[in-house]
Formats: structure tokens, C-alpha cells, sequence
């Protein structure tokens, strides 16, 4: 196809598009009206669900299709990631270096790395009755494990973070999200569709599928970041050139030739 036949489609192509999203717009409630058609569906469909939390009962629910796309998005950024940044065979794991961290950030990070990790736990097992969820909650939880290398340094962090189990987690909870799907249609249903008993409203077993769809992202979120920091950091501090041609533990703003206090 030529240049100019090219731009001609595109123009074309624009231009339904522009009248189409026109029309949409002029048909759409207006801002800050008193009756909203959407939001009371909305959370009347939440309500007959027995799904406390609006928004999570969107995200898990009625429109759960799209959130499966939402966390394929980060599945597939995790898979790039960790073919782009693997190890070369001209590469060879390295050995950080000790770092000396003021002893006010070791006492913060000591006191804040359980609370945080408590919070991000919180946050994902409420995520049906609360505001809150998979999302944030898987956040947080990866977010708080990061707190060592803060309060430490980077060969704590590699200690305490088991890099191929979360790989493994993080896979596992984006097919488990997947299959849960599947269980709507095994039952007649459609894709997504809850099977499961509704429950109790506002109770942590309220909302049929929805605690366990939001259980599953929370999974893979917060196992996905951690795994994407990994190979990120992996790659700055813990891997050195094979010819010895890169300095190792490239040298960072908490470096220090003094190691860290025990």
C-alpha cells in the first residue's frame, strides 16, 4: 500500500472514529447531574452481588473481563522483563558490596517493614468489604519487602527474596484468574460469571467470586513488582561482566567503604 493511500485510510478511519466518539459524548449524563443511569446500576448490581465495595465489585465482577486484561498487561510486562534483562553468558552474578545505612533508617525500616506487610495483607483480604484491593494491596505487600533494602542493603533484600517462587506465584495467580472464568462456563454460565455462593453481606466470605478474584490479583501484583524490581536491580547491583571489563556493585548513593553495623 502506498504512502498516500495509507494516510487516506487513516483519515477515513479517524474521522468515524471522531464522529463516532462524538455522538457517545453528547449521549453521556452530565457531569455532576443529581441522577447518574450508570452508577445506580452500578451499585444496585453490587448490592444484589452482596459485594460491600462498589468499585472491587466493577473490578471483579461486571466488568471483570477487562480486569483480566488489566493484569495480562502486567503478566506480559513481567515475561519481557525477565527476557530482556536476563543474564548473558558474557555475564556473571556479582557480589554487592556492604553498605553502611544510618542507624535511624535501619530502626525505621526494622519497624515498618511488618506493619506494612500486615497493611498489604488487610488490604487484599478486604478488598470486597473496603476501600482497597488486589491492586493496591499487592502494592503494598511488594512495596514492604523492599523496605530491607532501605533499612539494609541489597544482599538482605536477595536473602529474603525468593526471586523463583514468586515467578512462580505470579504465573499461577494470573492462570488461576483465568480458570476461574472457565468454572462459568463448566456451570452454564457465562465467562466470569460468579458460581459461588453469595454469603453474608459486609462478611470476608460475601461477594461469591469476587474475594477470590481479588485474592488472586492481589497474588500476582505484589509477586509481579517484586519480580519486575528484581530483574531490574539484578541487573544494576548484582551482576558483573565476565571479562571483568564492569565494576561490580556499581556504586550507589548509599555506598560507603565502612560495612554496616551488626
Amino acid at each position: 500500500m502506498s504512502r498516500t493511500a495509507r494516510v487516506r485510510l487513516f483519515l477515513c478511519a479517524a474521522a468515524v472514529i471522531a464522529v463516532a466518539y462524538t455522538l457517545a459524548c453528547t449521549g453521556l449524563p452530565h457531569f455532576g447531574a443529581a441522577v447518574h443511569p450508570y452508577g445506580a446500576r452500578a451499585v444496585g448490581a453490587t448490592l444484589k452481588q452482596r459485594t460491600a465495595n462498589t468499585i472491587s465489585s466493577i473490578n471483579f465482577d461486571q466488568r471483570a473481563f477487562d480486569t483480566l486484561g488489566e493484569e495480562s498487561i502486567l503478566l506480559g510486562s513481567v515475561l519481557g522483563v525477565s527476557a530482556l534483562l536476563r543474564r548473558t553468558g558474557s555475564e556473571r552474578e556479582a557480589r554487592p558490596r556492604p553498605v553502611r545505612v544510618l542507624p535511624s533508617t535501619s530502626l525505621f525500616g526494622v519497624l515498618l517493614l511488618p506493619v506494612a506487610l500486615l497493611t498489604g495483607v488487610y488490604i487484599v483480604a478486604h478488598g470486597q468489604l473496603s476501600p482497597g484491593g488486589g491492586f493496591q494491596g499487592g502494592v503494598i505487600l511488594a512495596t514492604a519487602l523492599h523496605l530491607a533494602y532501605v533499612a539494609a542493603d541489597y544482599r538482605v533484600l536477595r536473602r529474603i527474596r525468593p526471586r523463583e517462587l514468586l515467578d512462580t506465584l505470579d504465573a499461577v495467580a494470573a492462570g488461576a484468574f483465568t480458570c476461574l472464568g472457565v468454572a462459568g462456563l463448566v456451570a452454564g454460565a457465562a465467562y466470569l460469571q460468579n458460581v459461588l455462593p453469595l454469603g453474608t453481606f459486609n462478611t470476608l466470605s460475601s461477594g461469591g467470586l469476587v474475594p477470590v478474584i481479588n485474592a488472586a490479583v492481589g497474588i500476582e501484583v505484589g509477586s509481579g513488582v517484586i519480580v519486575l524490581l528484581a530483574y531490574f536491580l539484578d541487573q544494576t547491583i548484582g551482576t558483573e561482566s565476565g571479562d571483568g571489563g564492569t565494576e561490580p556493585n556499581r556504586p550507589t548513593d548509599r555506598d560507603e567503604d565502612s560495612p554496616c553495623p551488626t
